[in-house]
């Protein structure tokens, strides 16, 4: 993997049950869906790649959602009637309204971050790319701390509902395999926030 450490966490690896319930319902359902977002090939990255997939992994688990999220499936991030959505059905199977508020196809990586191709509609101003930048301004702030990266992960955020957090979780796991691996623990946020670029109507500009 041209040099690139790779992450192997067993404080958080869970091993399937034999007997955990197929249909995932109770605490044999929690297990499996646990052991089936665990990060996998994690590797040590750029700081810039680092805060790409943090910001947009985050704006994704913003949306609301009601379904599991499956390993390299295409999903559709809209923001609409105020709020960001994530869904399995492309903007040409929508009405023009909903169509209107594309940002982008996402899928999810196997360590358990998201990548994004953004909608055309992020290259003009309109309500999509204004929201898109308040969730930037948003993130910014969030990183005005002298805490350390891993100590503002989303871990456990008790008001997301079940699969948010669930992948939330997975995300926090994520970055922290990735920035112990790149000897960024101790990094402060301030100093992470320094690397932000300046966003201009692209949904991802952090390029090295």
């Amino acid at each position: 993997m041209h040099g690139l450490k790779r992450y192997s966490s067993k404080e958080t690896t869970i091993t399937r049950k034999e007997d955990a319930n197929p249909e995932g319902k109770g605490a044999n359902g929690f297990l499996l869906d646990w052991y089936q977002s665990e990060p996998r090939g994690v590797v040590a990255k750029p700081q810039n790649q680092v805060l790409a997939e943090f910001f947009t992994s985050m704006l994704v688990l913003s949306a609301k959602f009601k379904y599991k999220p499956v390993i390299g499936v295409a999903n559709y991030l809209y923001r609409f009637d105020g709020e960001w959505s994530l869904s399995l059905i492309a903007p040409g199977e929508w009405s023009d309204q909903r169509r209107s508020g594309f940002a982008g196809t996402c899928v999810l990586q196997h360590d358990m971050t998201w990548t994004i191709a953004p909608s055309a509609l992020l290259r003009e101003d309109n309500a999509v790319s204004e929201a898109i930048g308040r969730f930037y301004d948003a993130f910014a702030e969030t990183l005005d701390s002298d805490l350390t990266l891993e100590e503002v992960l989303p871990y456990y955020v008790d008001k997301m509902p079940y699969y948010q957090r669930l992948y939330a979780n997975a995300l926090s796991r994520s970055v922290r395999g990735t920035v112990t691996l790149g000897d960024q623990r101790s990094i402060r946020c301030r100093d992470w926030q320094q690397r932000l670029p300046r966003l201009e109507r692209v949904l991802l500009p952090f390029k090295e």
